[in-house]
């Protein structure tokens, strides 16, 4: 599971962000300020940082440029200076990306895959029963068989693998999916590419144990 520290002083954003970065699948953990995000980068191996330029303590400029001293690690500010300085002056300490207050939620996830895959820290073999996918080459191999799935099954699969142990809707799958396919994924066909999906993974698709139903919520992979 990679790791993020999000190093933001304002405790309603912090409690939505560690939230949803573990819904997401990732671990987070959390520093209101440079002192406290020092302390806890000496401590713990970090995938990536999210950083705030306005903290308890101390700026944002000042840690980004000390952890970069420390460790290459990448980072991205989250701040609600969106002005042409705060961008230069980020870009200028080492900062990997930069997004602005109030940002989507989809968004910053899409950004910070991005990062983590620019910089190598991205998870490249995924592991599950029988199932071996390999994330650089896009392959997914059973008992060491090539599956062959199509560009849009890779990328449901994908993010049901990214997202171990949560329920995904419907909806949200089609949100994760609908730039894949050259025609319009609807409801229905999305039905259909769960079906062809399970039909290639599963052992008895009729009883999956991988890509599992969890009724009146979506689908989830894991526990």
């Amino acid at each position: 599971m990679q790791k993020i520290l999000v190093v933001e002083d304002d405790p309603t954003i912090v409690k939505f962000l560690i939230d949803f970065l573990k819904q997401e699948g990732y671990y987070a953990d959390a520093a209101d300020g440079q002192n406290e995000a020092l302390k806890k980068f000496e401590r713990t191996e970090y995938d990536l940082v999210l950083m705030d330029i306005s903290l308890k303590d101390g700026n944002g400029f000042v840690v980004c440029s000390a952890l970069k001293q420390m460790r290459d690690i990448p980072v991205i500010f989250l701040t609600a200076s969106d002005d042409e300085h705060s961008v230069v002056a980020g870009l200028d300490m080492g900062a990997d990306d930069y997004i602005s207050k109030p940002f989507r939620p989809r968004e910053l996830i899409s950004r910070i895959r991005t990062v983590l895959r620019r910089s190598g820290k991205s998870q490249k073999i995924i592991e599950i029963g029988n199932i071996y996918v390999d994330t650089e080459k896009g392959a997914v191999y059973k008992n060491g068989a090539d599956l062959c799935l199509s560009a849009l099954e890779y990328r449901l699969f994908l993010a049901l693998l990214n997202n171990r142990g949560a329920v995904f809707s419907r909806a949200r799958l089609l949100e994760e999916i609908w730039d894949v396919a050259g025609d319009f994924v609807n409801d229905n066909t999305l039905t259909v590419y769960i079906k062809r999906l399970r039909d290639k993974v599963e052992d008895d698709p009729q009883n999956p144990e991988i890509i599992k139903t969890v009724r009146g919520l979506g689908y989830k992979v894991g526990d």
